[in-house]
């Protein structure tokens, strides 16, 4: 944790406690106390919740607790003095101090004052909320798999537990937001959040994301997307202003039916289609495994992933399609296959072509590929491979990088490090561009060959951040770094650490409490 992270934590408690001094002064007069330690002993609270105000953050609200309970010695008990005490202490304190009916009245009296039966369910609501909110931020939230990119490692419907302190809590960008909501209020379709205070990247105790590890992060490329049913993050408005740019059609899904709206029809209709800017800590979750690490080289060859030259091997429950021809007069079906083993998912299994009734496209693991092979059914089983080059869909969206879902990367792609220097070019400009201008926030841009950043010109540049390459272990069936790049580290939510519960037509009894690997 830098020191000055360290530094603002304990500036923030130090305001805290002494800025509302100027009202205390008043009030100690007339309680005859002289500083928090006696006013918990005219409370009759432990005197060792002082020493707890040093807490990093926790201490915050132990202050917040002993103006509360300092404030019930003055006769002070409703929910709106008590919300004053403990957030607008430096105001609220001077203006009671000031007051004339406020007296000192002692422990013994404030103990002996009952509360309402509504109040008690106020003051528990309260207590739940703050706790279960710190909890949220700091240590685990709860996050539930929506789409089959994970499969079969993490299925859909499993809820999880994530892990905030394996990275190091992120302090949220945008703090004024309804507690336990992420960016819009269910309903109503409105943001849950406001921007009226912003905050810089912060994370405390940061710790490194590894390789192999289940990373909850906030989609990069969503920080612009269409409100609209079938779009969000599952078409994403820059995928949509490419298309746009090249003349080509968009695919949507609304209603439950697919959807084709010409070049300029979604982004000319704000009506029907508005356009909204979320901040870094309010795009959309995403699940995906770290695939590499700032600092490494990775590319893709025929679907096997290399990083750092080194083949990687596949996590064990991770599918790839294969195309699987049967002998003649067989054919499979979906129950005859889950019967010798291989489950399957929407869209594992369809046929490769309606005329031909023997070759089958099929999502399998390893394991069920093995289980295929024995049998005395099949004629040949094949990778399905996507070599096609797609510069519209596939990261960086040019020419000049012709990649594709399973050839990616060329003889290398570098991952950003934070505080390595990289030599600008031509053929690199387009890879890093993003992240220098929108994740690093700077004026950057290539003119007739030359960089500019910030209104100068440069050739090389140093990064700010680490960043990692994520991908879904249904390598056929998942938008990730292939199609949008880079996950700078500010995006980073958590870890995937448990999965407490699972879904499908009823529990999922053997997934319950399973760690993720």
């Amino acid at each position: 944790m830098p020191l000055q992270h360290l530094f603002i934590i304990y500036l923030i408690g130090t305001l805290i406690v002494f800025l509302p001094a100027f009202g205390f002064y008043k009030l100690f007069q007339k309680a005859g106390a002289p500083d928090t330690w006696v006013m918990q002993e005219l409370a009759q609270r432990p005197k060792h919740w002082v020493f707890w105000q040093f807490i990093p953050v926790g201490g915050w609200f132990i202050s917040m607790g002993i103006f509360i309970e300092f404030a019930k010695i003055f006769g002070k008990y409703s929910v709106l003095h008590h919300a004053g005490a403990s957030l607008l202490a430096p105001v609220y304190f001077p203006y009671i101090a000031n007051t004339k009916d406020t007296k000192f009245i002692g422990a013994e009296a404030a103990r002996k004052h009952k509360k309402s039966g509504v109040r008690e369910w106020i003051d528990a609501a309260v207590f739940a909320i703050v706790a279960a909110t710190l909890i949220r931020l700091f240590i685990f939230e709860a996050y539930t798999i929506p789409t089959g990119s994970m499969e079969k490692s993490l299925l859909v419907n499993d809820f999880l537990f994530v892990s905030k302190i394996s990275y190091g809590p992120r302090v949220p960008n945008t703090p004024l937001s309804i507690p336990f909501i992420h960016n819009y209020i269910p309903g109503l379709g409105t943001k849950s959040y406001s921007q009226a205070i912003k905050l810089p990247y912060i994370r405390w105790w940061q710790k490194p994301v590894r390789r192999g590890d289940a990373v909850v992060f906030n989609f990069p490329a969503g920080d612009t997307v269409i409100h609209a049913d079938g779009f969000e993050s599952a078409v994403p408005y820059y995928e949509i202003k490419r298309k746009d740019q090249a003349g080509e059609p968009t695919y949507y899904m609304a209603g439950g039916r697919t959807m084709k709206a010409g070049p300029g029809e979604i982004l000319n209709d704000p009506q029907n289609f508005p356009i909204v800017v979320h901040p870094a800590d309010k795009t959309d979750n995403y699940v995906k495994r770290c695939v590499a690490v700032a600092g490494d080289t990775i590319k893709i060859i025929k679907s096997d992933v290399y990083v750092n030259g080194v083949k990687q091997v596949a996590p064990p429950n991770s599918p790839f399609k294969y195309v699987v021809e049967v002998k003649e007069n067989v054919s499979l079906d979906e129950a005859g296959l889950e019967d010798i083993g291989i489950k399957l998912n929407d869209g594992d299994f369809y046929q490769d072509d309606p005329q031909n009734r023997y070759r089958y496209v099929i999502n399998l693991t390893t394991a069920e590929k093995a289980i295929l092979e024995k049998s005395s059914l099949i004629k040949k089983i094949d990778p399905d491979l996507d070599e096609e080059p797609h510069p519209l869909m596939i990261f960086p969206y040019d020419t000049l990088h012709k990649w594709s879902v399973d050839n990616f990367g060329g003889d290398g792609l570098w991952i950003p490090k934070k505080g390595v220097s990289l030599p600008l070019t031509a053929e690199n400009y387009s890879l890093y561009e993003r992240a220098i201008r929108v994740y690093e926030h700077n004026d950057f841009y290539m003119k007739d060959g030359k960089f500019f950043l910030n209104g100068k010109e440069v050739t090389s540049y140093t990064f700010k951040m680490d960043y990692y390459w994520m991908m879904g272990d249904n390598r056929h069936n998942s938008q990730d770094s292939r199609f949008w790049g880079f996950v700078p580290e500010d995006r980073i939510v958590g870890k995937a650490s448990l999965i407490w519960f699972s879904w499908d037509k009823g529990p999922r009894w053997n997934r319950l409490f399973r760690f993720v690997k």
